[in-house]
């Protein structure tokens, strides 16, 4: 199965940017949110599957992690061709202790909770330790609908 570029877009602005998801349904298609809220990134060292959760899959631990939030805007996200990235950097605290590898990234879009929803590898793994800052320069998580 396939979609098209167009309905690809339209999906992930309405999960990224909080933008109306147009054509589907009746004439409104499917609707923003009243309140956007944010989608929470998050690092893993090990491979996370369409099974897991954020937590049956470990979560990064080093001393001073925590999930990074982004809004759910166009001020966010941008959204293009089927894909969407981030705007600005996504930076995680910088490790002040232990050492391990993060190797896929999980997105959630709940404000609390372990859902998880959307997740990757990386591009290359990282290695974190004592002064370490993890971070996803503009326009380097990059999410698509395949």
């Amino acid at each position: 199965m396939t979609a098209t570029d167009q309905f690809e877009d339209d999906l992930l602005d309405l999960i990224f940017t909080n933008v109306d998801a147009p054509n589907i349904g009746d004439a409104a298609g499917l609707q923003n949110s009243a309140a956007p809220g944010s989608a929470q990134i998050s690092l893993h060292t090990g491979t996370l599957l369409d099974t897991h959760t954020l937590t049956t899959q470990t979560e990064a631990a080093y001393t001073s992690y925590a999930r990074e939030t982004v809004a759910r805007s166009a001020a966010g996200w941008t959204v293009a061709a089927g894909t969407v990235d981030n705007d600005a950097a996504i930076t995680f605290t910088t490790a002040t202790g232990g050492s391990e590898t993060e190797t896929d990234f999980g997105i959630t879009l709940q404000a609390t909770g372990d859902y998880l929803q959307i997740f990757g590898a990386l591009t290359s793994s990282l290695a974190v330790s004592n002064g370490i800052t993890p971070e996803f320069a503009i326009g380097d998580l990059d999410i698509s609908i395949n």
